[in-house]
């Protein structure tokens, strides 16, 4: 985990640049939607000049984020099917390649998710997906509490991960704002 984190941490953190950028300019997007919202081409129009201002790309938090989704796939697969797991305790687990019985990592890992979640910068132009967004740690919570230990413990441990990871992006950015 913490060498996947190592080796994707200059693609996460350029879409949290980007992210934290497109946050900063959702009021005058907003604005700009108000003012447009019946003539469409005007709409876009004005948006990708507000975007070119102020030097955002749009899918510059999104990017990195899709190229991630491969080596997690990949990893996630390794684990859901590796028999290296199979009779591997951990703590109070006796078997890292059945599901955890007393439900605690999923518990923990969809807590993680939730505090990642609030620290993540978000620019949410639709209601309906942010509040989608803010169910998806119980959703995971849920569908994951019957996965293998060994993948709930990875999928643990990379949020706990990406919390630090993500709190650290956001100190380098709040000081560079500073400056």
């Amino acid at each position: 985990v913490v060498l996947v984190r190592i080796i994707l941490f200059p693609l996460t953190y350029r879409g949290m640049v980007s992210m934290y950028k497109l946050q900063k300019l959702a009021p005058k997007l907003k604005e700009i939607q108000q003012k447009y919202k019946k003539d469409p081409q005007k709409l876009q129009m004005h948006m990708m000049k507000l975007y070119k201002e102020h030097n955002v790309n749009p899918l510059g938090g999104c990017l990195p984020l899709i190229l991630q989704i491969p080596i997690f796939y990949g990893i996630y697969k390794l684990l859901l099917y590796s028999i290296e797991l199979k009779g591997a305790p951990f703590l109070w687990i006796k078997d890292l390649s059945v599901m955890d019985p007393y439900f605690i990592l999923p518990i923990i890992m969809g807590l993680t998710m939730y505090i990642h979640q609030k620290l993540t910068p978000t620019n949410f132009q639709d209601p309906m997906q942010e509040k989608v967004f803010k169910f998806l740690p119980l959703i995971f919570t849920i569908m994951m509490a019957t996965f293998p230990a060994g993948l709930v413990l990875y999928w643990t441990v990379n949020n706990i991960l990406s919390i630090i990871q993500q709190y650290l992006i956001n100190k380098i950015l709040s000081s560079k704002v500073k400056k």
